[in-house]
């Protein structure tokens, strides 16, 4: 019945908003030094560069979570305003059909002229049989109360629908205001990391994004990780079940890819879109945002680790990584640093849950 809905506008798209980030995000190794003296403290020294971008990492990092927690709820809305407006098509073609019926009803009364079924008797030159002609038109009068009462119920369930209908419409239109106020956080903190990192030199920068071979990123390139192989890799302790294995294969072979925020894959990631993609890959959905994650499965100590477990970070519970053994985990760091290894004790360790 989708003919009868009206298209709906969508005023922002997955694929808009991270092509828009990405956009935002590009030349950041290759920004002017004009540009970024114009934004930036040329005073600052690249120690207090790197704590500045990190710090600005973070925050978009919570307001990227606080942007695909509400992008998951228009989405789900939209849906519902879809159903909504579908059922409504279908309850007007059924009021349609109880509209006709009764029209065949009002023809047929006018044709018989109305009159009275007392005179009608009366008058009959045979009344026994205008008795049983009676017993059906009374019968006949029964059908098309009954079909007044269809049409009074579609007519209130249409209005019902459309009610709520108005109400999904105006929710929608509140999260979609709210995804464009976090996409304005996200962007405008990830183009002032960039800026900060333009001034500095290439080694400075590689230090300040832990992209260098000593930095604390741990970054291993995608080609010098085998992902037939991630539990030998990654320590002794093996995963706890099959597919908790398979999310952390998946972790391991999509080292190197690009981070880009509200990205799920399958070529570039956030930190809860890797998490989401690395277990729906092995038959587990999880929700879309890490403070929803840290509550999809069991919780376990940071002593009780094992492979395919989540891994949580800052007071916000803002970060997720996918635990692989030995200390470490898979994780999509920032736009700075493509999906990589790291050590757990790189960040403020805030949880771990387990899912399977």
């Amino acid at each position: 019945m989708a003919a009868h809905r009206k298209p709906l506008h969508r005023s922002l798209s997955g694929h808009t908003a991270r092509t828009a980030a990405t956009l935002a995000l590009a030349g950041a190794a290759t920004a002017t030094g004009l540009d970024a003296t114009a934004h930036a403290d040329p005073r600052l020294t690249p120690g207090q560069v790197k704590a500045r971008v990190d710090r600005l990492y973070r925050e978009a990092e919570a307001a990227t979570e606080r942007y695909n927690g509400a992008k998951e709820e228009a989405d789900a809305g939209r849906r519902r305003l879809g159903a909504l407006q579908d059922r409504a098509a279908r309850e007007q073609e059924k009021l349609n059909s109880a509209r006709d019926a009764l029209g065949s009803f009002a023809t047929a009364q006018y044709r018989d002229g109305g009159i009275d079924p007392a005179w009608q008797a009366a008058l009959s030159s045979t009344p026994d049989r205008y008795l049983d002609d009676a017993a059906l038109a009374e019968r006949a009068g029964d059908r098309q109360a009954a079909a007044v009462a269809r049409v009074r119920e579609r007519l209130r369930e249409i209005e019902r629908l459309r009610g709520a209908a108005r109400i999904e419409l105006t929710s929608l239109r509140s999260r979609q205001a709210e995804l464009r106020r976090h996409k304005r956080t996200v962007t405008g903190k990830l183009d002032e990391a960039r800026r900060l990192l333009a001034r500095l030199t290439p080694d400075q920068r590689a230090h300040a994004t832990g992209a260098d071979a000593g930095g604390a990123g741990g970054h291993v390139s995608r080609s010098a990780a085998d992902p037939r192989e991630p539990l030998e890799r990654a320590g002794s302790a093996a995963a706890p079940t099959a597919r908790a294995a398979a999310a952390v294969a998946y972790a391991y072979a999509k080292l190197g890819s690009p981070y880009v925020w509200g990205a799920t894959g399958p070529n570039a990631f956030d930190c809860s879109g890797l998490v989401q993609a690395a277990y729906r890959s092995a038959g587990i959905s999880l929700p879309r945002t890490t403070y929803a994650q840290i509550a999809a499965g069991r919780r376990v100590s940071r002593s009780e680790l094992r492979p395919g477990d989540l891994v949580f970070f800052y007071s916000g519970v803002s970060h997720v990584g996918i635990y692989v053994g030995g200390g470490r985990m898979i994780h999509a760091p920032n736009p700075s640093a493509p999906v990589r290894l790291a050590p757990v004790d790189q960040m403020p360790f805030a949880g771990a849950t387990r899912v399977v």
